[in-house]
């Protein structure tokens, strides 16, 4: 008698690995939850999470081929917090609390070690995010990957009340104020130019770090998690004083800063704040990249950009030292009609 498993799907295994993912799911619970996993959907009770005229935003990603570099280097501990930060920081660029996330994990066969080490990180991003891991789907599919290769992607769920949705195009004026919140590196955009630069010029990932770096490898620094911003920036957003967020992912500096802003105005950021980091100024040398080209790839350094209308700043300045948040001004908007991004 033919079996799935001769086929090389193994449920039974499989299902063992889900008991473990509801346990881990349940240190993420927050109010709204309304039940376990292991249902076909994931449910969640959003009148009590508090809110009144709420608005949803949800949000879908994954980390593409940065997935081969961490199969490569053996370093995936922090692949979730790339999935989980992919997700919620688009969100929060509309000013949205996460509420819950959901996974789906493919491969050949699903290893437990390398799987549990991506569910075990999710839920740490998640926990930190004070957003309920509500659910998933994992799936065995031989024949579609190879042997080691496995993908996931996230999809998450945030609100945010409709009278505080971003951006704010209609309040943003001449004059106003840009900032900064740093980036932890490449975080997960470019890797298929990264992965490209490694093996024309024949890196050695596991040699130290060519540039100055807390890091004691190159693999261990290209790896670095994308860094998780609700944490950061979900007092300030009572306050009401940020008009918009820019989340830096693919297109970098130069696509993404402009859309959360009105047509008439353009975003002049100054030169000393981006590649300022030394991982950025290497790859750009390694690379042979121009300036351009590194703007509209990566992040360069810079994780999110915000707007702060000008008759808020000393406010705003106030709120970030009383925090000790690492939030700094970079730049201003302008009426520019040749750029709707410049770096001077």
């Amino acid at each position: 008698m033919t079996t799935y498993k001769e086929a090389g799907v193994d449920i039974d295994s499989t299902d063992a690995l889900v008991k473990n993912i509801s346990s881990l799911s349940k240190t993420t619970n927050r109010k709204g939850n309304f039940d376990e996993i292991g249902g076909f959907g994931g449910i969640f009770d959003l009148k009590k999470s508090g809110y009144t005229d709420p608005l949803l935003v949800s949000g879908t990603d994954g980390i593409g081929t940065k997935i081969l570099l961490g199969i490569e280097t053996d370093i995936l501990e922090g692949l979730g917090h790339d999935l989980v930060g992919m997700c919620l920081n688009d969100i929060l660029c509309h000013g949205a609390e996460p509420l819950f996330f959901l996974d789906y994990y493919a491969s050949s066969k699903v290893d437990k070690n390398s799987f549990l080490k991506i569910i075990k990180s999710i839920t740490e991003a998640c926990k930190i995010n004070s957003c309920s891991l509500l659910g998933g789907e994992t799936a065995e599919m031989p024949g579609l990957y190879k042997e080691n290769d496995f993908d996931f992607a996230g999809f998450c769920v945030g609100a945010v009340e409709r009278n505080k949705i971003l951006p704010k195009k209609e309040l943003m004026k001449e004059g106003d104020l840009l900032y900064g919140l740093k980036s932890s590196g490449f975080h997960s955009n470019g890797y298929s130019l990264i992965r490209k630069v490694i093996k024309d010029s024949k890196l050695d990932l596991s040699k130290p770090t060519e540039f100055q770096s807390s890091f004691k490898t190159i693999s261990e620094a290209l790896m670095t998690p994308t860094l998780l911003y609700y944490p950061m920036l979900k007092n300030i957003l009572k306050k009401n004083y940020i008009t918009g967020i820019s989340h830096i992912t693919g297109g970098g500096l130069t696509g993404n800063v402009p859309r959360m802003l009105p047509d008439n105005l353009s975003a002049t950021i100054d030169k000393k704040f981006v590649c300022c980091d030394e991982i950025f100024k290497w790859f750009q040398e390694l690379a042979n990249m121009s300036n351009e080209e590194m703007l509209k790839t990566f992040n360069c350094g810079l994780g999110l950009v915000i707007t702060i209308s000008k008759k808020d700043y000393k406010n705003f300045e106030y709120l970030i030292k009383t925090e000790n948040l690492d939030i700094f001004e970079i730049g201003r908007l302008e009426v520019n009609e040749n750029s709707r991004c410049s770096i001077s």
